[in-house]
C-alpha cells in the first residue's frame, strides 16, 4: 500500500512538550510567558515570567528530562518518523548571540542519537512558536530585518551540528497563519503597537519569514546535500456554501493568503495571486530587488501542512467573506470541529496538482475528552474511527477490505502503545 519512501509517525512541538523551560541556561520563548487559556478564552500573553502564575510551556509533559520513554513509547507503535521541533532559545537564550549555548545542542544530540539507535527518521521544525522573547522585545520580532540574520546563524549552527543524523527540516510552523490570525503572536511574535496598520506589518513580517526561511534552504543544501527542507502551512480546505457563484468567490477568498505563502516559497517569487492579495489586504508591497534571487534559489523541497478539518465559506450582503463550519454534510466531534476524512483528500490533491513537488502531513488529529474506566483503559474506537478515516484517504485503492485492514492495524498499535503507557503511569 504504502512505498518505501512513505513516513510513518507523530507530531510535537517544543513549546508544549518539552517542559524545562530555564534548564541549562535557556532563555524565555514567546511560549514562557503565555499563560493557559479555555475554551473561548484567549490565553493571556505576559512581558516576563509572574511567581505564582501557571504557563503549561514551563512543565511541558518534561519530555527534556525523559525522552528516552517517550522514545521508547514511539518505537512501540511503530513509528518510522517522529516531527519534533528544536527550542530555538534553548541554542540561542537571547537570539543575538554571536555562540550557541552548548547544554542546548547536547539536549538534541541524546534526543538524535536515540531516534537512530530506534530507527525513527526525526523531522525537525526550526521554528515552531518559540521565537527568543528577547528578540520580540528589543527587535519588535519579525518587523525588523534584523531577524534574518539571527535566525540564519541559528539554522547554520544546528544544521552543521547534526548533519547526518537529521534529513527533514520544515522552517516555520503554520507560517501561513500569520495573515490568517488576527494578532499572529504565536506565528510572528507580533503585538500591534497603537497606530499599525496590521496588514502591512504582516505583510512586513511574513516577507522577512520568507526571505529567512530561503536562506535557511539554501543553507541546508549547501551544508548537507542530502538535506530536504519543507515549508509548513495549515491547510483549509474550504467549500463554497452553495453553487452561487458569489459563494464560489468566497471560497478563491478564503484559499488566497494561504497560496500566498505556499507560492512565494514553492515557486520562488510573488505571483499574481500573491499580487491579488495584496490589493485585497489594500497593502502596497514590492520585494526588494535583493530578495528576489535569495527566494528564488532558496524555494523549499516539499510542502508540509496541518489538517483538522473543513470549512464553508460564503459572501453576506455586503460582499464581506464569512467563513463557517456548520456542514450539515459532516458530522462534529466533542470539540465541535467538522470530521471530514475527504477534505485531507483534497487538500492532498489540490496542493500537489498547484505545485508540483511532495506533499507531507504533519499535523492530523482528533481532541476529545477520553473517560478513563474502572480498569483504567480508555475505550478511544472514535480515534481511532477518525484516523483510520483520514489514513484511508490518502492510499489509491478504497475497498472495504483496506479500510478494516487499516483499523485493525491501528487498534493492534495503538492498544498496545495504551497498555504500555498505562504501565508507564502506573511506575511513576
Amino acid at each position: 500500500m504504502f512505498n518505501d519512501y512513505f513516513l510513518w509517525g507523530g507530531a510535537t512541538a517544543a513549546n508544549q512538550y518539552e517542559g524545562a523551560y530555564d534548564a541549562d541556561a535557556k532563555g524565555l520563548s514567546i511560549a514562557d510567558v503565555e499563560k493557559a487559556g479555555a475554551h473561548g478564552v484567549p490565553r493571556p500573553i505576559h512581558s516576563h515570567v509572574h511567581e505564582g502564575e501557571y504557563y503549561p510551556s514551563h512543565e511541558g509533559i518534561d519530555f527534556y528530562h525523559r525522552y528516552k520513554e517517550d522514545i521508547d513509547l514511539f518505537a512501540e507503535m511503530g513509528f518510522t518518523c517522529f516531527r519534533m521541533s528544536i527550542n530555538w532559545p534553548r541554542i540561542f537564550p537571547q537570539g543575538d548571540e554571536e555562540e550557541p549555548n552548548e547544554k542546548g545542542l547536547e539536549f538534541y544530540d541524546k534526543v538524535f542519537d536515540y531516534l537512530q539507535e530506534k530507527g525513527i527518521e526525526p523531522v525537525v521544525t526550526l521554528s515552531h512558536y518559540e521565537t527568543p522573547l528577547y528578540l520580540v522585545q528589543k527587535y519588535g520580532s519579525w518587523r525588523n530585518r534584523k531577524l534574518i540574520g539571527f535566525f540564519e546563524r541559528f539554522c547554520k549552527v544546528v544544521f552543521e551540528r547534526y548533519k547526518g543524523k537529521v534529513h527533514y527540516w520544515m522552517t516555520f510552523n503554520e507560517m501561513n497563519e500569520t495573515m490568517n490570525q488576527k494578532v499572529p503572536y504565536h506565528q510572528a511574535g507580533i503585538l500591534f503597537e497603537e497606530g499599525e496598520d496590521h496588514n502591512a506589518i504582516k505583510v512586513l513580517a511574513s516577507h522577512n519569514m520568507f526571505v529567512a526561511s530561503a536562506k535557511a534552504v539554501i543553507l541546508a543544501h549547501e551544508i548537507d546535500p542530502e538535506n530536504k527542507v519543507g515549508c509548513m502551512i495549515q491547510y483549509p480546505t474550504t467549500y463554497a456554501r452553495t453553487c452561487n457563484p458569489d459563494d464560489v468567490l468566497a471560497q478563491r477568498y478564503q484559499m488566497m493568503p494561504n497560496f500566498y505563502y505556499t507560492d512565494v516559497m514553492v515557486k520562488g517569487r510573488y505571483t499574481n495571486l500573491c499580487k491579488a492579495q495584496l490589493k485585497r489586504l489594500n497593502v502596497e508591497f514590492d520585494c526588494p530587488a535583493e530578495d528576489l534571487d535569495i527566494l528564488t534559489s532558496g524555494k523549499v523541497d516539499y510542502i508540509a501542512f496541518s489538517y483538522y478539518f473543513s470549512s464553508i465559506a460564503r459572501l453576506d450582503e455586503n460582499g464581506d467573506l464569512v467563513v463557517e463550519r456548520n456542514n450539515p454534510y459532516l458530522e462534529r466531534s466533542a470539540w465541535d470541529w467538522p470530521i471530514d476524512p475527504k477534505g485531507l483528500r483534497i487538500a492532498l490533491n489540490e496542493l500537489y496538482d498547484r505545485y508540483q513537488v511532495p506533499v507531507f502531513v504533519v499535523e492530523n488529529g482528533l481532541g476529545a475528552v477520553d473517560a478513563i474506566e474502572d480498569d483504567g483503559s480508555i475505550v478511544d474506537d472514535y480515534r481511532i474511527e477518525f484516523l483510520a478515516g483520514h489514513i484511508e484517504q490518502m492510499v489509491t485503492v478504497h475497498t472495504p477490505a483496506l479500510v478494516q485492514w487499516i483499523k485493525a492495524v491501528f487498534l493492534f498499535y495503538y492498544r498496545c502503545w495504551q497498555c504500555k503507557s498505562l504501565q508507564s503511569s502506573r511506575d511513576l
